[in-house]
């Protein structure tokens, strides 16, 4: 430090040890704050003085740690390599199943009668019958119709569990699911005959109703996964064109 003198000269005056201890001090008070208001709670969530849930920082940091732990999970889960053909195959046995179980479920007057018809005289000639109704009538007539299966989950905290319709490609189910007051993470999506789609994900979703149309012949559903810290029931209602749902 610099002074000057009476008779005007400048003299130097060094520094004292208080000074430097004072300087060193408020620095480390200041990256202590920093470090306590905002850093833990945007990065970590955790919030020891309460300014960061005022300045919004708390709850970025809650879901930075949650996307954290949902991806060390997926990372951590075992990855099982399914051959294509034994796929195929197995979609094949399904279809059969389903169309025996149509065959056994048919009502009497479906089957045919062993003796042979008789040959009616052949009618007049009459007009084009008309056209058939549009696919709007179906849809509205499977909106009518009531629900074919439901079926309800407990999942504690942080457990998954992934339902899905077997389904040929092109073929439509209308769908309603609902966490019942709380909320879920859930993936829509596919596989079969080799391939894989993902329809449709979120986070923190209480409920959700809608059709899913198939992209391919396979298995197309819903994988939920509980977030929160109390266990969540998930209730699931289905119909249309599936031939079984299966966990």
């Amino acid at each position: 430090m610099q002074n000057t003198s009476n008779n005007g000269q400048l003299r130097q005056v060094p520094s004292t040890s208080g000074g430097l201890i004072r300087s060193t001090l408020v620095s480390g008070a200041a990256a202590l704050a920093v470090l306590t208001i905002v850093y833990l709670p945007a990065e970590y969530g955790r919030d020891p003085t309460g300014f960061g849930a005022v300045l919004g920082l708390t709850e970025m940091g809650q879901i930075k740690q949650q996307l954290y732990a949902e991806d060390a999970a997926d990372a951590a889960a075992p990855q099982i390599a399914i051959d294509p053909a034994i796929i195929a195959r197995l979609d094949a046995i399904e279809a059969q199943l389903a169309l025996m179980n149509a065959v056994i479920g048919a009502p009497p007057s479906a089957v045919q009668a062993e003796t042979p018809p008789v040959q009616a005289a052949p009618a007049a000639p009459t007009e084009a019958a008309p056209e058939a109704a549009p696919a709007a009538t179906d849809t509205a007539a499977l909106a009518a119709a009531p629900w074919r299966d439901e079926v309800s989950y407990i999942l504690a905290p942080g457990e998954g569990i992934e339902v899905k319709l077997a389904m040929t490609e092109g073929q439509t189910a209308q769908f309603e699911w609902t966490a019942n007051g709380a909320v879920v993470n859930f993936d829509t999506h596919g596989d079969g005959s080799g391939q894989k789609i993902s329809y449709e994900k979120g986070r923190g979703v209480g409920e959700q109703s809608g059709e899913l149309t198939a992209a391919f012949t396979g298995n197309h559903g819903w994988f939920w996964r509980n977030r929160t810290d109390a266990p969540v029931t998930i209730t699931l209602r289905t119909k249309g064109e599936y031939s079984a749902l299966k966990q």
